[in-house]
Order: C-alpha cells, then sequence, then structure tokens
C-alpha cells in the first residue's frame, strides 16, 4: 500500500473512531492539527509521512476519556500502523509523538525523554488549535462536557501544577487560561508556531479583558 493510500485509511479510520466525540476533541480537531502540521511541516525540514500519520493518530484515545490510560492511544495507533504495513522505524517514530504531544507531560518532572523535529511540528500544531478563538471555544465546550464552572473568584488558577494535579484538576475554564492556554505561546517549538501563536495568544487576552468587565456588569 502506498503513502497515499495509507493516510486515506487512515483518516477514515480517525473519523470512524470519533464518531459521536466531544467536540473540542473530535475529528475536526484532528482535522485542524493535520491542517497546521502540513502548513509548519513546509517550513521545516521534516519527515511530512511522519508528520502526517502523527498527526491524524495523535488523539486517538486521548486519556482524559479513557480513565487517565496513556497506554492505550499508542497501542490503538501501532495496531493500526502495523497492520497498514507502515515500516518499523516510521511507527516507532509515530508512537513517540503520540506519547510525547501532550501539555501535561512538560509539567512531568522526569524531564523529555524524546524529542525531534516531527514532534515538535506536531506539537505545535495541536497547541495551536488550544488557543485563539478556537481554543477558547474548545475550552468552554469542555468545561461544560465536565460540567464545570465558567469562573469563580474565589478560586485561584495553580500555576505551579504537576502532572498528576492537572490531570485530575475540576477548576473552572477561566482557570484553565491561565493553567494552560496563555502559557503556551511560550512553549512553541519552531518559528513558524511562534508567529502563528502571537495572534491567537493576544486575542485571549482581549477576551479575558472583556470577560471581567462583563462578568462585573460593567459592559
Amino acid at each position: 500500500m502506498n503513502r497515499k493510500a495509507i493516510l486515506e485509511k487512515t483518516k477514515n479510520f480517525v473519523k470512524l473512531r470519533f464518531k459521536g466525540a466531544e467536540g473540542g476533541h473530535d475529528w475536526h480537531h484532528t482535522k485542524r492539527v493535520l491542517a497546521n502540521s502540513i502548513h509548519i511541516a513546509k517550513k521545516e525540514n521534516a519527515n511530512l509521512f511522519v508528520v502526517q500519520l502523527a498527526a491524524l493518530l495523535h488523539d486517538i484515545a486521548d486519556s482524559k476519556f479513557y480513565k487517565g490510560d496513556e497506554t492505550l492511544g499508542p497501542k490503538i495507533a501501532s495496531e493500526f500502523l502495523k497492520e497498514h504495513n507502515v515500516d518499523q522505524l516510521s511507527r516507532e517514530h509515530i508512537i513517540k509523538i503520540i506519547e510525547n504531544v501532550s501539555f501535561k507531560n512538560s509539567l512531568s518532572n522526569t524531564g523529555k525523554s524524546f524529542n525531534s523535529i516531527e514532534l515538535q511540528i506536531v506539537q505545535d500544531a495541536d497547541r495551536l488549535d488550544a488557543i485563539g478563538a478556537i481554543g477558547i471555544a474548545r475550552a468552554f465546550n469542555y468545561g461544560g462536557f465536565k460540567n464545570r464552572e465558567l469562573y469563580n473568584p474565589e478560586i485561584t488558577p495553580n500555576l505551579t501544577m504537576s502532572k498528576e494535579e492537572y490531570k485530575k484538576s475540576s477548576a473552572p475554564t477561566i482557570n484553565h487560561f491561565y493553567e494552560k492556554l496563555l502559557l503556551l505561546k511560550e512553549k512553541m517549538n519552531t518559528s513558524t508556531g511562534k508567529k502563528l501563536a502571537e495572534k491567537r495568544h493576544d486575542f485571549m487576552l482581549s477576551y479575558l479583558d472583556q470577560f471581567y468587565q462583563e462578568w462585573e456588569g460593567l459592559k
């Protein structure tokens, strides 16, 4: 099977897996991450085939929807890639990307055990979809999915969370801006990712300013 056919098979597989998924972590999220990944990869000396497959499979079984199990996604992706005869080197690379792409892993004290330009690209693409207008919509959609408060002035953001604290957090959605979203601009890996993040970051700051004014009944 040629690479184009494998990519089409992967798209169809992911679409089917995400049928009925939470709106912020569905096929449309994956499609945007794929588009962002391709855009960034064109600016970098990267393996586009690995980037595309990793982008498509990066959220195939997000641990937050599977009782915190971080092994299921890589396992499903590995089985799918093996079944479709993706070469072992590419397969192992893609699995490493899936295992390391998440923001929560940056909160771990164990440090980064794997890195590659392909990981950096997919990570930037995923983080871009977590900020800006889409990022705001996704944050509140997930907050509603988990029945969280929009905002509670008495609950201050935790800016020193560990990975485990982050996974267990049930704080209001506004706190998530300070605990993750507003941190992502400085965590971008590639120069293209950094440039794209600027506008989205500024939009979130403007949104928060408006939010607080309306919260107090000023506008």
